[in-house]
Order: structure tokens, then sequence, then C-alpha cells
């Protein structure tokens, strides 16, 4: 990474995310600096500048290259750049919310279903940034996001993703809630109802006194109940429901553990002014090496160096 990268750049800190407001904010001194670099395809600097503002200043930066140029900032990244390095510029660029419904649409297009990242955004996220994200996807595709995920689940699994996504918070009873998921455990096939209603209805304070309390009373690990009792997707869905519900930095930690391009800039890019901080203590927990050096082992050239400096630095 340059050297001079953090010197020159002071930072305002005081959040859970590694992204933070440049304190020193000229987007017109940014737009003259980008023209350049778009004009000689200089990488590092483009690098520099757009992982160094947070998102709104990004926006601000893309509306001043647009009146001043009368051109699209993000045309210009990909005609200068390509690979992973104009994929992960592009992503900054968008706006959060747009961000998020891209990467919902993205793990619905082509064949096959990418159902691990629709349950991760569904279950790391509220149920009024749920909305606002379907918005922003009605929005930007002209298509309704409940309508798009029926068309791509079926079944329990089906219910479980349009529960996720209309999820709201209901008052309900800690040994109620578990006496009813110990009952749908007993018969010859398990009910996904209770799991799907209870599951996606509380918030997580009573759901983590319910998973520890139906613990205690089945004497086995929840994550173990779902191993053995249900299948497919909703025995996907479950597992990542369940663990978000425990520690949603260390289901996030254990995404990026598969160093997956797609996964990690998806991860690291949505919660880059959020939470990257606790999800880099959970990585580092995990796995007993830093997401930083990680990082280094996987990736190279300016598309490590724009990694790097959305992770900001070694635990």
């Amino acid at each position: 990474m340059d050297p001079d990268y953090f010197k020159s750049h002071e930072m305002c800190w005081g959040t859970l995310g590694t992204v933070r407001p440049f304190s020193n904010f000229h987007p017109d001194r940014d737009v003259v600096e980008i023209q350049a670099a778009l004009d000689k395809k200089d990488a590092l600097t483009l690098v520099r500048i757009l992982t160094n503002r947070s998102n709104a200043q990004r926006q601000v930066i893309a509306k001043t290259f647009g009146e001043t140029t009368q051109k699209d900032l993000a045309a210009g990244v990909k005609k200068a750049l390509a690979g992973d390095l104009e994929v992960l510029l592009l992503d900054l660029l968008m706006p959060s919310l747009q961000y998020e419904a891209h990467r919902l649409q993205q793990a619905m297009a082509g064949l096959g279903t990418d159902e691990e990242t629709l349950m991760e955004i569904l279950c790391t996220r509220s149920g009024e940034q749920l909305q606002e994200i379907s918005a922003a996807y009605k929005q930007l595709y002209k298509k309704d996001l409940e309508k798009e995920l029926k068309g791509e689940t079926s079944g329990d699994f089906e219910k479980l993703v349009l529960a996720l996504l209309n999820k709201e918070n209901v008052a309900g009873s800690v040994q109620r809630d578990i006496t009813s998921l110990l009952a749908s455990l007993n018969g010859k096939k398990a009910d996904a109802g209770p799991w799907i209603n209870i599951l996606t209805s509380r918030d997580s304070d009573h759901l983590n006194n319910v998973l520890m309390g139906l613990e205690l009373e089945s004497g086995q690990m929840v994550e173990e109940a779902v191993e053995k009792r249900f299948a497919g997707d909703l025995r996907l869905g479950l597992k990542v429901l369940v663990e978000c519900i425990q520690s949603p930095d260390v289901y996030l930690a254990r995404r990026l553990t598969t160093l997956k391009t797609s996964t990690v800039q998806g991860i690291m890019v949505s919660h880059s002014e959020e939470d990257l901080l606790c999800i880099r203590v959970a990585y580092l927990k995990l796995t007993g090496t830093s997401l930083y050096t990680a990082l280094q082992k996987e990736f190279k050239g300016d598309h490590l160096q724009a990694l790097l400096a959305i992770c900001r630095s070694e635990d």
C-alpha cells in the first residue's frame, strides 16, 4: 500500500466501521484528481480516494463529477479499469441501499440461486432496512423484490425467506417458544412452521434466550438439531438464521474464510461503515489469522490494495 496513505489522509474515528467520513472533504478537489486518474488509468489514486471517503461522500463526488465533466463517474471507472478492481470500485460508488438491492439481484441472476447470499442479507438486516432495500430494488430493477424471491425459492425455504423479508418483532414467551420448537422436532418429520414463525418475529435478546433454553432442554446444540431434522435449502437457511441470531459477526467472519472474491467484496463493502471492525475481531478468533493478512495471501495487485484499504489495518 502507498506508504503515505495514512499520513496524508486524516480519519474520523469513533464507529465500528473501518471507512469513516473524510474530515477534510473537498469534492471539487477529489473530482480533479479522479478525472486525471481516469485519463491516466491511475488505479492507485482512484483506490486512495474512493476507499477513504464515506458512501455519502462518494455520492457527492459522483454528483460533482457529473456536473463538472458532463460524464458519468461509474462509466469512467468501467472504461479505465477492468476485472475485480473495476467491480469493487463500482460497488463502492453505489448508494448503500442500492448496493444491497444489487447483491440480492446478483444472487438471483442467471442459472441457479445463491441461497446463502440471500440469507446473509435477509438475516443481518432489520425489518426496516429490508423495506428500504425492497424500495431500492423496485427503483433499480422495476420489479418487486418479494415476487422475485417467490420465483427463485419454493416450499418451506420460500416461507422462511418471505418471513425474513417482512420480519417484525412480536412479543412472545421464551418458555412457550422453547416448548413449541421442541414439539416441532418430535414427529417423524420435523415441522418447520414454528421455527420460521418464531425465529423471524422476535428480537435478538429473546431469541438468544430461546435458543439457549432449547439447548438445555433438548441436550443438543441447536445447529445439530437443525442439521439432523431438516434438509436442503431450508436446512441451510435455518443454520444461517441461527448463526446470525447467536452472533452475526461470527457468521460473517465464517463467510469471509472462503476468501471467494464476490463474498469478500460483498461483505466488506456492505459492512465497511457499520461493523467491519467487529467482523475483523471475529475473523481473528475464528482462524487465528487477521483478515488483513488473509487478504494478502489470497489477492494481489491494485485489487489487493483496495481491499486492504477497506479493511484498514492488521489486528
